[in-house]
């Protein structure tokens, strides 16, 4: 399988590198000139493509002949940023392609998921002063995945919990919608979160899903098991 991921300098990024390289999948990663060197370490192995994740001609050249796709929707600035990653991915990927991207669980596909009052009140604040700051945009990211959400390409995305750095505890279980049981937790470790998205790959059952994630070793989820 020849996989392309958008974003392969970020910390979520150099996990899923090293999850596709570990199953022996051909990989061809985009990232900004300035942070290639941080991909240094994996030599030959991988083919990079610098570049903004949301520059068009990148996106294109990047994903060419890639059986799956990953991209990290990372909402900076305040220029649509994610949204035009996001496009770029869904303009030129190929028709069969696996595509999956990832963002938090603040994204919500059908409306059905529940949030409580701090969580909504730290997302409001927060996203505000963040783009008064110039520094990222919420609201992109939103927009990113309704452009997903409405295309017919074979695409999921994952929501992730709060992010932990650690070992791994294996595979994140995963439900329709915040605010089941099995999520209270809120947490996951980052090479896990990884770890679905590169299992996503291959798992049809997840194809047009949105899937919000938590750690397999959480009490959450150990109490629904």
């Amino acid at each position: 399988m020849k996989v392309c991921i958008v974003g392969a300098s970020g910390k979520l990024g150099r996990y899923m590198l090293k999850h596709c390289l570990d199953r022996g999948y051909s990989v061809v990663g985009v990232c900004r000139p300035q942070s290639t060197e941080k991909l240094a370490h994996f030599g030959d192995g991988i083919e990079l493509v610098p570049g903004r994740t949301s520059d068009r001609d990148v996106i294109r050249r990047a994903v060419a002949g890639c059986d799956g796709v990953l991209t990290v929707l990372v909402p900076w600035g305040v220029n649509g940023y994610s949204s035009g990653t996001a496009q770029a991915v869904l303009d030129y990927s190929e028709e069969r392609a696996r595509l999956v991207f990832s963002c938090g669980w603040h994204i919500t596909r059908d409306g059905r998921d529940e949030y409580s009052s701090v969580f909504l009140a730290i997302l409001k604040v927060g996203g505000w002063i963040a783009r008064m700051l110039r520094f990222v945009d919420i609201n992109d990211q939103v927009e990113a995945c309704r452009r997903v959400f409405r295309s017919n390409k074979r695409w999921t995305v994952v929501r992730g919990s709060d992010i932990e750095e650690g070992e791994s505890e294996g595979l994140p279980i995963w439900r329709e919608h915040v605010g089941d049981p099995a999520l209270k937790s809120n947490r996951t470790r980052r090479t896990d979160f990884g770890l679905f998205m590169v299992h996503a790959l291959t798992n049809d059952a997840l194809i047009r899903k949105a899937p919000a994630i938590v750690s397999c070793k959480s009490p959450s989820a150990l109490a629904d098991a």
